[in-house]
């Protein structure tokens, strides 16, 4: 009678099982972490057998392969090896569309389109994106319609009671910049209680454009402040706190027998971002002479 014998062969592990994947991947604490994902650039990575890999994606695929091989040797390891590694994988992922998004943000250009008045004689460039305004009280509005306190104004002087043969008429830019705050002071006043403004002229200028007309150029600070109790009786009681905290630039010229005042109102935080675009807009305010 024959016999059926069984013969069992104990199959020996060719490599030592690896108690981790390499420490960048497997040491998912923040400290490693910028030695394997940067944004935007490409990452060289020297596997072993020389292999280079250049893409996110392509690292992505190097990763899982070193997860499966890792697996196929120890299996009893590979579960808190491959949760470790998508955890950075797709950390990494993340982290690379935030800092594109905000580099988006913080090199954004701004475009600008022109308006020409040929009827009152002036023109000016502003954001594109910026919208007008109907029965601001100005000649034209523009404003900005993501940042409300954020706008742009054209201020003309009567025709029939105004003779100004030049922008010196008012006298020096230290004089002209007293004449914008004490107007700007005066349309910003409150009847409300407990209201207070701090102002301050921070720059005064004249500049020749290229049109060889004579501009004033004025930037004026003013701060708002309201009581947070305005009807309480004790002094202690009536808090100042801080409302708004804006920028005002003015170029001024002269042209026709007429004032022309380009006003730029901006609150200040907004100021320190933009302050390229918005000088761009004052140093495009050119009067004309109007033809009859």
């Amino acid at each position: 009678m024959a016999r059926l014998v069984v013969v069992q062969h104990h199959q020996h592990h060719k490599y030592p099982c690896p108690s981790r994947l390499p420490s960048s991947l497997y040491d998912f604490n923040g400290a490693g972490f910028h030695t394997q994902v940067k944004c935007k650039k490409k990452v060289w990575i020297k596997p072993k057998g020389g292999l280079s890999i250049t893409s996110s994606s392509a690292k992505r695929t190097f990763m899982m392969d070193a997860i499966q091989v890792n697996e196929k040797q120890c299996p009893e390891s590979h579960a808190k090896e491959k949760r470790n590694a998508m955890a950075l994988i797709l950390s990494g992922y993340l982290f690379s569309e935030v800092v594109s998004v905000d580099t988006a943000f913080a090199q954004k250009s701004v475009a600008f389109r022109e308006y020409i008045d040929t009827f009152d004689g002036y023109s000016l460039k502003y954001p594109q994106n910026w919208i007008p305004v109907r029965g601001a009280g100005a000649d034209i509005f523009f404003r900005d319609p993501y940042v409300l306190d954020e706008n742009v104004s054209v201020e003309l002087s009567s025709p029939s009671s105004s003779k100004y043969k030049s922008v010196e008429d008012l006298g020096p830019p230290e004089e002209a910049a007293k004449k914008v705050l004490k107007q700007y002071l005066t349309e910003f006043m409150s009847t409300r209680l407990g209201v207070r403004r701090e102002s301050n002229i921070l720059t005064t200028s004249s500049r020749v454009a290229e049109d060889g007309r004579l501009y004033y150029q004025v930037e004026v600070n003013i701060k708002s402040y309201a009581s947070s109790n305005e009807l309480a009786v004790m002094p202690q009681d009536r808090v100042p706190r801080l409302e708004w905290n804006r920028r005002y630039l003015s170029v001024l010229g002269v042209e026709n027998n007429r004032l022309y005042e380009l006003r730029l109102q901006t609150p200040e935080n907004v100021f320190e971002e933009e302050e390229n675009d918005l000088r761009q807009v004052m140093d495009s305010f050119r009067v004309n002479k109007v033809t009859v």
